[in-house]
């Protein structure tokens, strides 16, 4: 999916790409778009950070301060199907999430183990369930988010 500021729409119309008109906002937009993807980032390894929500804030924020990150993260092979589904559908794969929910269960539990402290450890198991909450509440459609070659 190329896009550029004429056609900045994906197959069922959503405008994507909307470059701010300020410089300073520009600015602005892309520091909280790197700060966000790089806790994304960190989300993969820390049990505490949710990654998905960090990437599309990234997204968002690219989307309104640059055309190059905004079009690494669409183009990438990981983010980018994920990014597109949330735009279009507001939804993610079932695939994905259940790729979430094993990441959630591995690294809470993990921490969950490790920590010695009760209080910690009630902490982390609350964390763990109001973030499967949110998880189980985000749409699902049952999609291939890789493209098939014959």
């Amino acid at each position: 999916m190329q896009l550029n500021e004429q056609t900045n729409q994906g197959e069922e119309g959503v405008h994507i790409l909307r470059l701010h008109d300020s410089l300073f906002m520009r600015w602005l937009y892309l520091g909280v778009g790197i700060t966000a993807l790089l806790m994304g980032i960190l989300g993969i390894f820390l049990p505490i950070l949710p990654t998905t929500p960090f990437i599309l804030l990234a997204a968002a924020c690219f989307a309104r301060s640059s055309e190059r990150f905004h079009d690494f993260l669409l183009n990438n092979r990981v983010t980018g199907p994920i990014i597109y589904e949330w735009c279009v559908h507001r939804s993610i794969p079932r695939r994905v999430k259940r790729w979430v929910y094993l990441v959630m269960a591995l690294s809470f539990g993990s921490s969950i183990l490790l920590v010695s402290s009760s209080c910690l450890k009630l902490m982390l198991a609350l964390l763990a369930i109001v973030l499967t909450v949110f998880i189980w509440r985000v749409p699902v459609r049952d999609i291939d988010i890789l493209p098939k070659t014959n």
